[in-house]
């Protein structure tokens, strides 16, 4: 999940740029519904590609990036994909310091800066927790775990006060050191097949309900 910077795109916008670029108008009935996040979310359509077939759902996450990042490129990769729904998961990069350093603050308000144009756009959201980790294999020492816990507990506080959608992946996921629960992980931090066959029906229930 590290950043590179060296890049010129900072904000990766052209990563998905000709793939945008096929997608037609939503048929009549469909629910589309954009996954956006980071390599957690990038990661799900490599390592369990079946809960993505034959639905309107559209991948776009990206290794290493920060919600800062994530927000610039909104209006491309969500936005102008008219779904009905996006699914937001960040944060963890942020935590991370993957393009420096940031308060929750900052981080919240990226997130809310997110569903705020999502529904200036007629889009629901459903805002996701950060999943649970101890510590980051490219950053050592960041001591994460309840740096999480507690943005957690902001995003959930906005949310509720706000009436958008919460997926709690944490609570399930979470060990009793506020880690990754070693069974759903191979680093401690990216879900493995086992990790992302938890994290779909707890997602769903909260799609099918919006």
């Amino acid at each position: 999940m590290e950043s590179k910077l060296k890049f010129p795109d900072w904000g990766y916008l052209n990563k998905y740029k000709n793939e945008n670029a096929l997608f037609l108008a939503p048929a009549l009935g469909e629910q589309r519904i954009v996954f956006f996040g980071d390599s957690i979310t990038e990661g799900w359509k490599t390592i369990h590609p079946i809960f993505f077939v034959g639905k309107s759902y559209i991948n776009r996450g990206i290794n290493g990036q920060t919600t800062s990042q994530m927000l610039l490129r909104f209006r491309s990769d969500v936005i102008e994909l008219k779904p009905q729904i996006v699914v937001i998961l960040a944060g963890g990069n942020d935590i991370a310091e993957n393009t420096g350093p940031i308060t929750h603050e900052t981080i919240l308000g990226n997130l809310i800066s997110m569903c705020e144009l999502a529904k200036a756009n007629n889009i629901k959201t459903a805002l996701c927790s950060i999943l649970p980790a101890n510590d980051f294999p490219w950053k050592r020492g960041m001591e994460p775990a309840y740096k999480i816990e507690a943005l957690n507990k902001m995003i959930l506080k906005y949310a509720k006060a706000n009436d958008i959608a919460y997926v709690d992946y944490y609570s399930t996921m979470a060990d009793e050191q506020k880690g990754l629960k070693s069974i759903y992980s191979e680093d401690g931090v990216h879900p493995n097949k086992e990790g992302y066959r938890v994290m779909e029906p707890i997602v769903e229930t909260i799609i099918n309900y919006l």
